[in-house]
Order: C-alpha cells, then sequence, then structure tokens
C-alpha cells in the first residue's frame, strides 16, 4: 500500500487535471520561469441539428479559458496545428452572429476584462485535430515574440490610446463621406417613390411637402440660450436642504423680533412726545 501511494505521487500533477466533458486540456504558460500552468479547454465546433451557426463545422476550434494576457498570441500558440484563418474572442458563446470585425481602430468598443471564450477558425480541418493532439505546455511570452506585461504592457497601452490626429482626421472624413452618400440616396430613393402608390395601392405620406424651417442667426440662438437660462434659475427650488430652510426661517424670525423691539421704541417715543395717534 505503501509503494503504491508513493508511486501516485510520483505522477506528474497534469495528468490529474480533470477536463470537461467532451473537452481537451491543452496547458500554457506566461513564460519559462512561470511553474504553474494554466489550462484552455478545446472542442471540435458543433451544434445540434436545426441551430443556425455561421462558424464552418469542421474547421471551427471552440477554445474556453481564454485569459487576458493569451488573447493576441492564440493565433500564433495554435499555429503549429494549421493556418489560421481567422480568431474571433467573444464574452460568452454566440452561435447565431457572423465574426464581429472591428471597423475603426479609433472607435471600437472597450476589450472585455477577463476571460474570454475564442473561434479559432483553420484553412484545412485537420488544423482542428492537430490543436486537439497538443500537449504542451505552450509558452505565451518567448524571446522571440516577447508579451508586455507590467507597468511596459500599461506604458504601451496608453501609447495606443492617444491617437494620430491626421490618421483619425482622414477615417472621419471618409466616414462622413460615405453617410453623406447614404443620405443622398435615401433622399432620391424618398422623392422617387412620393406619390407612387405600392402594390396595395397606399401612397407614402412624408414632409416635403412642408415650408422648410429658417436657420437661426447667432444673435438669435444667444437670446434663446440667455431666455433659456432665465427659466431655469426661476424653476430652481429655494432652500432645496433641510437644514437651509430651518436656517432661513430662524434668520427670518429674529428680523421679525428685531422689527418688533424698533416699533416698541419708536412708538414710547411717540408717546413720551405726545404724538402718538394709533388711530
Amino acid at each position: 500500500m505503501v509503494a503504491r501511494r508513493r508511486k501516485c505521487a510520483a505522477r506528474d500533477p497534469e495528468d490529474r487535471i480533470p477536463s470537461p466533458l467532451g473537452y481537451a486540456a491543452i496547458p500554457i504558460k506566461f513564460s519559462e520561469k512561470q511553474q504553474a500552468s494554466h489550462y484552455l479547454y478545446v472542442r471540435a465546433h458543433g451544434v445540434r441539428q436545426g441551430t443556425k451557426s455561421t462558424w464552418p463545422q469542421k474547421r471551427t476550434l471552440f477554445v474556453l479559458n481564454v485569459p487576458p494576457y493569451c488573447t493576441e498570441s492564440l493565433s500564433r500558440l495554435l499555429s503549429t496545428c494549421g493556418l489560421v484563418q481567422s480568431v474571433e474572442l467573444q464574452e460568452k458563446p454566440d452561435l447565431a452572429e457572423s465574426p464581429k470585425e472591428s471597423r475603426s481602430k479609433f472607435f471600437h468598443p472597450k476589450p472585455v476584462p477577463g476571460f474570454q471564450v475564442a473561434y479559432v477558425v483553420f484553412q484545412k480541418p485537420s488544423g482542428v485535430s492537430a490543436a486537439l493532439a497538443l500537449k504542451g505546455p505552450l509558452l505565451v511570452s518567448t524571446e522571440s515574440h516577447p508579451v508586455k506585461s507590467g507597468i511596459h504592457k500599461w506604458i504601451s497601452d496608453y501609447a495606443d490610446s492617444v491617437p494620430d490626429p491626421e490618421a483619425l482626421r482622414v477615417e472621419v472624413d471618409t466616414f462622413m463621406e460615405a453617410y453623406d452618400q447614404k443620405i443622398a440616396e435615401e433622399e432620391a430613393k424618398a422623392k422617387e417613390e412620393e406619390g407612387v402608390p405600392d402594390e396595395e395601392g397606399w401612397v407614402k405620406v412624408t414632409r416635403r411637402g412642408r415650408r422648410p424651417v429658417l436657420p437661426r442667426t447667432e444673435a438669435a440662438s444667444l437670446r434663446v440660450l440667455e431666455r433659456e437660462r432665465r427659466k431655469r434659475s426661476r424653476k430652481e427650488l429655494l432652500n432645496f436642504y433641510a437644514w437651509q430652510h430651518r436656517e432661513s426661517k430662524m434668520e427670518h424670525l429674529a428680523q421679525l423680533r428685531k422689527k418688533f423691539e424698533e416699533d416698541k421704541q419708536r412708538i414710547e417715543l411717540l408717546r413720551a412726545q405726545r404724538k402718538f395717534r394709533p388711530y
């Protein structure tokens, strides 16, 4: 019994890592200095019959437990299995929508913090089979492909967050040109369809017949803003807080007492001068 226990203790601890049902575990390490391994859980992407999915069934690898420091290196880590066509990272599994590509490097949603899931599409189905057979551990940061961490990553992220003004201007101008062209096409189409009945005989009514509104001048805009400011100031609550209300009441009572005492003194003075005539 003792020999059996020693034999079990000498076994590689990675062999005892349980994997979710139907998944293969791929150990990864951030660098060679790291002792413990992190595990990616992978399986071939598949859906139930009748479920729609735009991901290629035989060429897509579904990956769970992707850490934040591995998101940019995932394609390189799996490139040994075959040519990677695309890698899509998401907060949670999503079967109905197609892969999302960022339209702009300046206007894009913030990356999802924490662990994510990934859909890795290979050029050939053999890439999925090779990825399921990986033993590892795979190194995320190597000498040829170092991954920044700590303060170096913060500095790099800050530098990337400051956009180039010229590149930003070009992208904004391109977007506005495309937007203006789209609006012009929609207006031209609406003008063509104006007064033309549809298949059921209905005629679409638009606002095109209304008199155009004259644009405001700068002086008129300033007058409107000043009028709005005065209106807001009148609507502001006086003595909003309870302690301010109490203090205003106490101050009002003190003023009334002071005035009462002044009136008493004035009446006494008038009586002494025989000039006090209350009626």
